[in-house]
């Protein structure tokens, strides 16, 4: 999980460009230094794709992360237009991603399945090539919903440069089947990929780890199905749970990315795009703040801060105060102004609320791609659904105290002992008396455990959202676990409610029209943020 060398990552990112042209055009004049299939290191690719996956250079998180789907959670909250996710405003920026990653992680992630295919001495890369091509996809269609997914990428090799929408079951069976296959595939008696920056240089660990990356990512997909498919969902479960240590045991095998300060290919993405806009607006949700503080939650402390006068941080728990969703600063309705509808602000202003620490939040913080924590408390979901709550249990406990130790990856300033996570652990015993209550708890927590992946956030509530009875606080219907309270703002494109799914980005009604109509056809004809996708079933 080290860094590779700067120059080594800044290098794939220049030859990405040639890689795109690897056939021969002609058996004449052939220079015998230009990049081909047969020069070109492949393993070049895999730490592109790797690296984008956190978020291409153009900046997209901030419109579609930290702007949407951080604010639909409730993790985040703004006072201004630039972050409109708390006011369920429609903006053109949220098809950011949809534009970005087709080409950031795509593109060089069927480039890397292509050159990789058929070759004995690639044969471990060709399987993580399969399993980074399902974990790019699955976010996209995540988000999005039907999206190009069989056709893309393949306009070099197969002519084809407006490729369908495909339908997201069809899609995540497709996954489902990858990645399953993929993680048998793994050979500890073949090639140690080494543009892998997950979990390379680890030695003979590396492939053992892939295989267990590669069992967590199929349990998360399989449970993105308890609500349309359970069956499915409950299959690929038993499987994973036949046998001990099949997905990840333990925080080592967390997939990180170390990001490096010294050039912009490899900076965290999430700061360059936070701290590189105008983002003072930007503040910590009163839902998280007061859900953490009620709870005592050691991480309070490490991930958040308030600005004091003196220029110095406060860090203390107890003062840290959240803002709530859903308002313009000087809007011109005086009834979304937040001076009157929160009058601490006419005290504190803006620099009152708590805002993202360092700590965490730097151009040099790792991203954490996939973890043990969440692996444990989808185990513990499937567990109280399925198996016996003294399994919940044993997950629930993993992964509460995992979710904590595990801001250890950002340094010093934000290690939490163990000692601390156990006694948060002990306040906090999983409630068992019935499986609506062991369900809300786990998922609770998964929802903290994504903290810094606000779309996996998004994505798991949506995923849990019918199995709570819903409650009602002020005239407001709660949604999901957590139980989250959606806000009312004048104008907003959702009728009060939080939204399900990202829009497309409006050029593709010019680029792609066919496939982009049919797959609107599919989701009753218009791009609303209301739609819900195929495994976001409304049952």
């Amino acid at each position: 999980m080290k860094i590779l060398n700067i120059y080594y990552i800044a290098g794939a990112m220049l030859l990405l460009a040639s890689a795109s042209c690897v056939k021969d055009l002609t058996k004449v004049n052939v220079n015998p230094t230009a990049v081909t299939a047969d020069n070109y290191d492949p393993n070049l690719l895999l730490t592109e794709v790797q690296l984008n996956y956190c978020g291409s250079q153009n900046g997209e998180n901030w419109a579609t992360e930290w702007g949407g789907t951080g604010e639909f959670i409730q993790q985040m909250a703004s006072l201004d237009g630039f972050y409109p996710g708390d006011k369920y405003l429609n903006d053109v920026a949220y098809g950011n991603y949809f534009d970005q990653q087709y080409t950031a992680s795509v593109q060089p992630v069927i480039e890397l399945y292509q050159l990789t295919k058929n070759k004995p001495q690639y044969y471990n890369l060709h399987q993580i090539a399969r399993l980074m091509k399902a974990l790019v996809f699955e976010r996209i269609t995540d988000l999005y919903g039907d999206v190009p997914y069989f056709q893309a990428g393949l306009g070099y090799y197969d002519n084809i440069y407006n490729p369908a929408f495909d339908t997201q079951q069809s899609i995540y069976t497709d996954l489902l089947k990858e990645v399953s296959q993929a993680t048998d595939s793994l050979s500890t008696s073949a090639d140690y990929p080494t543009g892998d920056i997950y979990y390379f240089p680890s030695g003979s660990s590396q492939i053992a780890e892939w295989k267990k990356f590669g069992n967590s990512l199929l349990l998360r997909m399989a449970m993105r199905l308890t609500k349309v498919d359970p069956a499915t969902a409950q299959s690929y479960i038993a499987k994973l749970t036949a046998a001990a240590g099949t997905t990840m045991t333990s925080n080592a095998d967390n997939a990180i990315v170390e990001h490096s300060g010294q050039s912009v290919e490899t900076f965290n993405r999430d700061a360059q795009t936070i701290l590189g806009n105008d983002s003072s607006g930007l503040k910590f949700c009163r839902t998280f703040i007061d859900t953490l503080k009620s709870n005592k939650d050691p991480r309070l402390h490490v991930i958040a801060y308030l600005y004091r006068n003196d220029n110095n941080s406060d860090t203390t728990s107890a003062d840290q105060v959240g803002l709530p969703g859903g308002y313009i600063l000087g809007g011109s309705n005086p009834l979304v102004n937040i001076q009157i509808a929160d009058p601490y602000f006419q005290v504190a202003g803006i620099q009152g609320y708590s805002t993202l620490n360092s700590n965490v939040l730097n151009i040099s913080a790792p991203t954490l791609v996939l973890t043990y924590a969440q692996t444990e408390l989808l185990l513990a979901d499937a567990a109280a659904r399925w198996g016996s709550m003294a399994d919940a249990t044993t997950h629930y406990k993993n992964g509460v105290v995992a979710a904590i130790t595990q801001l250890s990856a950002y340094g010093s300033g934000a290690t939490i002992s163990v000692t601390d996570a156990s006694g948060y652990l002990a306040a906090h015993p999983l409630n068992t008396t019935s499986q609506a209550a062991a369900l809300g708890q786990i998922n609770y927590e998964y929802w903290i455990s994504c903290f810094m992946d606000e779309y996996e956030a998004w994505c798991n509530w949506r995923r849990t959202d019918n199995d709570v009875t819903h409650k009602t606080l002020n005239g407001i219907t709660g949604e999901g676990y957590p139980t989250l309270y959606p806000t009312n703002y004048p104008g907003n494109a959702t009728m009060g409610t939080i939204p399900r799914r990202l829009n497309y980005p409006a050029d593709q009604e010019i680029q792609d029209a066919a496939a982009y109509r049919a797959a609107l056809a599919r989701m009753g004809g218009s791009d609303l943020l209301t739609n819900r996708m195929w495994w976001d079933v409304n049952n």
